[in-house]
């Protein structure tokens, strides 16, 4: 079982309050991904559930139970680092073989889980090997192959592949999708990057100022931010916004309309502008547009490649069903 429920949760540093008064529920075997700029709270609220962090007030329950006053190493939780922190001078095998002996497991029970871990990761050939002869996403593999031996009923995540380069990044996120997949275990995983929200997440948390924003499934959040923070975070390229006489054409104050729902039109369209920088990645096209008189750059996602270079003019039409409102409060207007 591994259901986290936080009742009311705050925590202040001295006269700072840096999550205010929170309610959340993560539900038994759910990927949840908490998201969110630099400093919104959200290694903070994991260190919480943790118990890394005294609460300031309020109560945290794993699976019912009050863990609100109980020490870290008693809350059947295992944490993930950003730094792998491996011992240099052990093995494979000792390094994940390190919290069950302190926990006093014998070494029949021990030399099983490794196993089992190690077979998971494919990390079997390594088991001999020191940290220091292995990449970056082994060392990272080593590091989760130590919490799931502890056989917690949720693991936390806390930035675990910020470290390692774009390529790896994305093995290693396939892997950990993986792993939850086949240990059905609650987790727990904190990223600024939303695209590993949107590609991991059962549920996302988006995080503002210690505040929830918005709590759904990542296509929930795509289709229907509720607001213009999270309709400007999730998503990459991130949804254009315009103000001014085009919105109020839509009773808004605010409309945003995604990249690739804004079609390239020739002759003529909605709107027209001036191309700017284009990137060009083979599957798509982004056109960074200026001159539109509607915001100082609008993006737009193209299939393919399309033949516009730096200065030509560009027709645009956006697709009516996919344009968001908001109100004068960057409220969604349904």
């Amino acid at each position: 079982m591994g259901q986290i429920t936080l009742e009311k949760v705050t925590k202040s540093f001295g006269e700072v309050e840096v999550i205010p008064p929170l309610d959340l529920t993560i539900e038994d075997g759910e990927f949840t991904v908490f998201v969110g700029p630099s400093g919104c709270g959200k290694s903070t609220l994991l260190r919480l559930i943790a118990g890394l962090e005294d609460i300031t007030s309020g109560t945290i329950r794993i699976d019912g139970a009050d863990a609100t006053n109980i020490p870290p190493a008693k809350r059947g939780l295992a944490m993930v680092f950003q730094s792998y922190a491996l011992y240099p001078h052990m093995s494979v095998r000792k390094n994940i073989a390190f919290p069950m002996r302190m926990a006093g497991i014998d070494k029949a029970e021990q030399d099983r889980r490794i196993e089992q871990a190690a077979a998971a990761l494919n990390l079997t050939d390594y088991l001999d090997r020191r940290p220091g002869q292995l990449s970056g996403g082994q060392r990272q593999r080593v590091a989760i192959g130590r919490a799931i031996v502890r056989e917690p009923s949720a693991f936390l995540f806390d930035e675990p592949l910020s470290n390692l380069d774009a390529a790896l990044r994305v093995g290693m996120r396939l892997e950990i999708s993986e792993l939850h997949k086949r240990l059905a275990t609650t987790m727990i995983y904190v990223t600024h990057d939303q695209v590993e929200a949107m590609t991991m997440a059962d549920k996302i948390v988006v995080l503002r100022a210690g505040n929830i924003e918005q709590v759904g499934s990542p296509l929930d959040l795509y289709h229907a931010p509720q607001n213009i923070f999270v309709a400007g975070f999730i998503g990459s390229p991130k949804m254009n916004l315009i103000e001014g006489a085009e919105a109020k054409k839509h009773n808004a104050h605010t409309i945003g309309i995604r990249p690739e729902h804004i079609d390239v039109t020739e002759g003529s369209g909605t709107w027209t502008g001036t191309v700017g920088v284009a990137e060009h990645l083979g599957s798509d096209t982004f056109f960074h547009i200026h001159q539109t008189g509607l915001a100082e750059s609008l993006t737009v996602r193209a299939p393919g490649e399309v033949n516009l270079r730096h200065g030509d003019t560009i027709h645009l039409t956006p697709r009516e069903d996919q344009i968001h409102r908001f109100n004068a409060e960057g409220l969604r207007i349904p």
